[in-house]
């Protein structure tokens, strides 16, 4: 049994935001905190937290495990530090109106394409951090198809998301302990 791992940074990431900011006073609720672009932003992810939570302590069981994103300015050093803590990053550079593009889209071929090559569908799980309905065209197929695809998300995943894979689990009982 191994595991496949595919993380959206920014879904995860600023969505934490927004998680905290409800926990922290600063919004009502996630609703209040999505439709008046209300986040927490002194809450950062420690990625090897995040790692060990998803993946566990035997790194033996991981096949991929990669972490998509836009490119960071020069001085940070967010993907040195997700390196480290095992994640294959993938960055991509954001569009002229500073936009990020090809995460999603991304993450969808490497997650598609692993599990039609090197994932045994009979004993692998295919994890995706991440959680919007964008997701469920390619989620699934792979579940119809045999293929165990866990998803790992803050409690407000689209709900077609949550209904389509094979078991959700919510990062909201670990907000504070992936905090760095």
């Amino acid at each position: 049994m191994a595991e496949l791992v595919y993380v959206d940074n920014s879904n995860v990431f600023i969505e934490g935001k927004r998680v905290k900011a409800v926990e922290s006073g600063l919004a009502m609720n996630i609703y209040d905190a999505m439709n008046n672009r209300i986040l927490d932003n002194s809450y950062k992810i420690d990625f090897g937290r995040l790692h060990y939570f998803i993946a566990g302590d035997d790194r033996t069981k991981i096949k991929r495990c990669m972490l998509f994103g836009s490119r960071p300015p020069p001085n940070d050093s967010l993907w040195d530090i997700a390196r480290k803590a095992g994640f294959q990053v993938i960055v991509e550079d954001r569009n002229i109106a500073n936009k990020e593009k090809k995460i999603d889209t991304g993450i969808v071929a490497a997650m598609i394409k692993d599990a039609y090559t090197i994932a045994d569908r009979a004993a692998d799980t295919i994890t995706l951090v991440a959680g919007d309905a964008d997701f469920v065209p390619s989620v699934r197929p792979l579940v119809e198809d045999g293929f165990r695809v866990e998803v790992v998300f803050w409690d407000h995943a689209a709900k077609e998301l949550r209904e389509c894979c094979s078991k959700f689990i919510s990062l909201n009982p670990i907000l504070n302990h992936l905090a760095y």
